[in-house]
C-alpha cells in the first residue's frame, strides 16, 4: 500500500506554493459547490474544493497534481475552517495525492480479485518500466501507487490512470497503454479485453440466454 504522509514543508515550498489561490474559473466552481449546502454546513464543500485545488496544482507543474500544505491552508481559509480537519480530509481519501506525483500517476489495484487475475504481473510491469512506489520517475511522467479495491472486480487486473480506468490487463495490454500516453496519445479506456465492451461475462453469457434480446418470462420454467 502506499505511504501517506504529507510532504515536508520547507521553505521552498511555502516559497512556491505559499501564494496559491484559485484561479477565476475555480473559484467560481469553488462557490458553485459551497451554495449546494445550507446556511452553516458549508465546510461541507471541502472534498470538492480540494479536488479543484489539486487539479490547479497540476495544471501548473504539468502532473496529475498533488495538495501541498500551503495549498491546503489556502482550502481551510477559504472554508473558515481548522487547517487539522482538511488535513483530515486530505490524508483518508487516496484520491488526494499528498507529494509530488508524475504526469501520469498509475494506481494498480492489488486488492484480492486482482491478485488472482495477476496484479503482481501488473505492478512487475510498471517496476520494468523504471517505476517505483510513491515516486516520480526520473522522465517525470509516472508515480506507482498500489491501492485497494476500486470496484472493477469483474474485470481485473485493473489500473486506474488519472481520471480513467484500464481493466482486463495482462502486462503486454498495459504496456500498449502506457506507450500510448507516453507518446500522447488517448488509449481506449475500460475493458482492454478483445470483444468484450464493459463487464458482461467473458465469451458471451452462459445461462438465462433468451434475455439477450427479449424480456423472457422464465417463471413458468421453474
Amino acid at each position: 500500500m502506499a505511504d501517506r504522509h504529507l510532504a515536508t514543508d520547507t521553505p521552498e515550498l511555502r516559497e512556491r506554493w505559499g501564494a496559491f489561490a484559485f484561479t477565476s474559473d475555480n473559484k467560481a466552481k469553488a462557490d458553485y459547490h459551497i451554495a449546494k449546502y445550507p446556511e452553516g454546513r458549508q465546510k461541507s464543500a471541502v472534498m470538492p474544493l480540494l479536488d479543484l485545488a489539486q487539479r490547479q496544482v497540476g495544471a501548473e507543474t504539468d502532473t496529475q497534481g498533488w495538495l501541498p500544505l500551503p495549498v491546503m491552508e489556502y482550502v481551510a481559509k477559504y472554508l473558515d475552517m481548522p487547517v487539522i480537519r482538511v488535513v483530515e480530509v486530505a490524508t483518508f481519501y487516496f484520491m488526494y495525492n499528498l507529494v509530488p506525483v508524475g504526469k501520469f500517476h498509475v494506481q494498480v489495484c492489488g486488492t484480492t480479485p486482482c491478485m488472482l487475475r495477476g496484479s503482481d504481473d501488473i505492478i512487475s510491469a510498471c517496476k520494468s518500466r523504471g517505476m517505483e512506489k510513491g515516486k516520480v520517475s526520473e522522465d517525470g511522467f509516472w508515480t506507482l501507487t498500489e491501492v485497494e479495491c476500486m470496484g472493477n472486480c469483474a474485470t481485473a487486473p485493473m489500473v486506474q490512470i488519472n481520471d480513467d480506468n484500464y481493466e482486463d490487463l495482462t502486462p503486454e495490454r498495459l504496456n500498449a497503454v502506457l506507450d500510448a500516453l507516453a507518446a500522447g496519445e488517448s488509449p481506449k479506456t475500460g475493458t482492454q479485453e478483445p470483444g468484450r465492451k464493459t463487464s458482461e461475462p467473458a465469451g458471451g453469457p452462459s445461462t438465462l440466454k433468451e434475455m439477450v434480446d427479449a424480456n423472457h418470462d422464465y417463471r413458468s420454467e421453474w
